[in-house]
């Protein structure tokens, strides 16, 4: 039978297998705490889920789990970190709380991150800078080709998010975070687990055919070539251009500026060993530089209240804020656990066991 795992169960089984793998005790607390609020807000393709990969990625050498992330170049509003090839969730954290300080001083802060690889749920750190009272955006680069290109027959892009969050005066913030693809790569891989049929539209095979059997589209996207992810939009026909210039506007800020590497030329060249070298980017912007303090708040106040009074189709399904299911989802899980399918339960046993921890997950209740 499924679980629904408690989140302090799910916090430790990830710090023992973290602090098992030899990083450090707050990278490791840090790195902890974003992949379970990840889960709690109901992102399951970003958060314990992804022990396997990352154990993977260790196991053939990619991570340097106890590497610190380093300032490379500082030109006031403008930072430029090197990850270390560690994971990607600390120096991210450590990207955005910098880039919350800069734009203190200076009405904006961005820090560029390169040298790092999975980072988790964008929206994580977009959600730091609202509750700092700020506005921020966050990008990814990625270290998988899943995104079919507009007319294209093969991946030539990841799922590359963006995610941006403001902050509100009485309202919840607005956050939105989302792939530029029609779905997350891991969303797939979700399905795989649940053995769940993919929907129509989100996978197309080389030759533009929907497919929808969860594991042969997880095969094709983790193992194959040729097909992949539709862009966000789906067909050109439903503005899949969009998704398409949307994902490599995200490289182009997270990659690019960072001197990070483009997948589709990295990946066929990396030997065994070398690590993705994944670019991020966070920008924070304190409104309180552009207009009176607090004003920016109220009238988001405003905006949002009058949003949520629209009429609905559905009176039974009220108009949501981009924020509101995560926020919803997170107190329900925090009352009645994180579901853990059987197989991945199976894939976090097996991974504790080949680094001689104890397997922690505890049924919420």
């Amino acid at each position: 039978m499924p679980m629904n795992a408690t989140a302090d169960s799910v916090r430790a089984q990830i710090l023992a297998i973290l602090h098992a793998w030899g990083m450090p005790a707050d990278m490791a607390e840090t790195t902890a705490e974003v992949m379970v609020e990840t889960d709690l807000m109901g992102v399951d393709s970003h958060g314990i889920s992804m022990v396997m990969m990352y154990d993977g990625m260790r196991r053939d050498g990619q991570l340097s789990l106890d590497a610190r992330p380093q300032i490379e170049r500082d030109a006031g509003a403008v930072v430029l970190m090197d990850g270390g090839a560690s994971l990607g969730h600390y120096v991210s954290f450590c990207a955005m709380k910098l880039a919350i300080e800069k734009a203190r001083a200076f009405g904006i802060g961005v820090v560029a991150v390169r040298n790092s690889h999975h980072f988790g749920a964008a929206g994580y750190y977009a959600r730091l800078a609202s509750d700092a009272g700020m506005i921020g955006l966050v990008t990814s680069a990625a270290r998988n080709l899943l995104m079919v290109p507009t007319r294209a027959a093969e991946p030539m892009l990841g799922t590359n998010p963006i995610a941006f969050a403001a902050p509100a005066a009485t309202e919840r913030p607005f956050v939105l975070d989302m792939a530029t693809t029609t779905v997350a790569g891991n969303k797939v891989k979700v399905y795989h687990l649940k053995d769940k049929v993919l929907p129509d539209g989100w996978v197309l095979d080389e030759k533009g055919a929907p497919v929808t059997d969860p594991h042969a589209g997880y095969d094709r996207l983790f193992n194959a070539r040729g097909g992949g992810i539709t862009p966000l939009g789906g067909t050109s026909d439903m503005g899949s251009h969009k998704g398409y210039g949307l994902a490599m506007m995200a490289h182009i800020l997270s990659g690019t500026l960072a001197g990070a590497a483009f997948p589709a030329i990295h990946k066929p060249k990396r030997k065994k060993g070398q690590p993705d070298d994944i670019g991020h980017f966070f920008l924070a912007l304190n409104p309180g530089s552009v207009r009176a303090p607090g004003a920016f708040e109220a009238q988001l106040d405003e905006e949002i209240a009058a949003l949520r009074a629209t009429k609905p189709v559905d009176p039974a399904k009220p108009v949501l804020i981009p924020g509101d299911p995560e926020d919803q989802e997170r107190v329900r899980r925090q009352r009645e656990g994180i579901p853990i399918p059987d197989s991945l339960a199976e894939h976090v046993r097996n991974v504790a066991r080949g680094c001689n921890v104890p397997f922690l997950l505890q049924e919420a209740g």
